[in-house]
């Protein structure tokens, strides 16, 4: 078999690049270890910049989000139990973000993929990508008991963190950065009505907390715990009731509790692979970088990843622009460094590391006087709501 762009992982990332691919008429076929369904099972973040918007647009596939996505103008910062509201549109020139689970975007790629006809192989074992470094890269992989060969132009890692790609480039010819948090979030999802419409950040003396939502019946909420906690030492009873102490009290009266429908750890952790490229493979996501959440910025630096890969490969295919490709990492890294700063910043305002430590009271001073005037606020928001995309020449 052959294609232009071999494209392993079918997340938002991979699906995405795909789907404008396929309307600039470059052939692309995705690979998948998962299931659709064990895919669109997944539970993910659904804080989505305005360039990853315009992308979904662009590509065709952006009908249910317009119809159904929530625009957040504001996101409410609280220190124990002060509310500290930053205003994105009126700090941005009227710029928001919009919340629309990352599980709902997968299932509007994977539903257009289908519609379009275009190839897939899921359930694929043994994926492997081959001689990245020449000009003649192909990938391996086997299902239901055949081998398979796509031979192709371009090889687009898009697999996760724990994906084969990054694996497969040359320990010399990349190097890591990485930070382990020492903490985690235990999440709740639930089949309750939000707490507020906005999300809030609380920084609290017991915790970090954050109250999030996924639609006007679906909430999620996250505590800051330690890492040797496991889910069974928190029953839904001591989840709430912790969360409310973390919470200011007017949200702590409204929470409507109820059971979980899913309860787990995720830890946090900052890292980046450099460069996000080997010879004719690029890495796309969380395949090349990884933040914590607390900047809502993992699913859109995947986003101004694919950005970036789409305009360079439909400049080579359309323009012979193939001077481009050894731009990728270059353009893409830049954002990327962008928002681990960003994410990690967060993450040190607003959670407690050693207690009464005097980098915990520096950090309370940091905080203090980037929340304490609109200049300073204007920062923050000119952040969340997501830098501009690169433009590729």
């Amino acid at each position: 078999m052959r294609t232009q762009v071999a494209i392993i992982g079918s997340g938002p990332a991979g699906l995405l690049l795909g789907q404008l691919l396929h309307r600039q008429g470059v052939d692309t076929v995705i690979l998948d270890r998962a299931s659709p369904d064990y895919i669109l099972g997944r539970i993910r973040a659904g804080v989505i910049e305005q360039g990853f918007a315009d992308l979904m647009a662009e590509a065709g596939v952006a009908d249910r989000l317009a119809a159904e996505g929530e625009r957040h103008d504001t996101v409410e910062i609280s220190v124990d139990g002060v509310y500290h509201p930053i205003r994105l549109a009126e700090l941005t020139g009227g710029k928001h973000v919009t919340v629309y689970g990352q599980t709902e975007i997968t299932r509007d790629l994977l539903a257009a993929r289908a519609a379009a006809g275009l190839p897939g192989f899921y359930g694929a074992e043994n994926v492997t990508p081959h001689d990245m470094a020449t000009d003649h890269p192909y990938v391996t992989f086997q299902k239901d008991g055949l081998n398979y060969r796509i031979d192709c132009d371009y090889i687009a890692g898009c697999d996760g963190s724990h994906g084969i790609c990054r694996m497969h480039i040359p320990k010399h010819r990349i190097h890591e950065y990485e930070r382990i948090y020492p903490f985690g979030w235990l999440g709740l999802l639930s089949n309750t009505p939000p707490v507020n419409h906005e999300l809030i950040y609380a920084k609290h003396d017991r915790g970090f907390a954050l109250c999030s939502k996924r639609s006007e019946m679906l909430s999620r909420y996250y505590l800051q715990i330690p890492l040797t906690d496991r889910v069974e030492d928190w029953s839904d009873a001591r989840f709430w009731d912790e969360l409310k102490r973390r919470i200011p009290e007017d949200a702590a009266d409204r929470l409507v509790t109820g059971p979980a429908l899913e309860k787990s750890i995720a830890p946090l952790r900052s890292f980046v692979s450099e460069p996000l490229q080997y010879g004719r493979m690029f890495l796309v996501g969380d395949a090349g970088h990884i933040v914590p959440p607390t900047g809502a910025k993992g699913l859109n630096l995947a986003a101004s990843d694919v950005n970036t890969l789409y305009r360079i490969l439909t400049k080579v295919y359309r323009e012979g622009r193939h001077d481009l490709t050894a731009r990728y990492s270059e353009i893409a890294l830049r954002r990327v460094w962008n928002g681990v700063r960003f994410s990690w910043w967060m993450t040190d305002m607003l959670h407690h590391f050693v207690r009464d430590s005097i980098e915990d009271k520096i950090r309370d001073s940091e905080l203090s006087f980037f929340l304490s005037s609109p200049e300073r606020r204007r920062i923050i928001a000119e952040q969340y709501v997501g830098l501009p995309y690169e433009a590729v020449e």
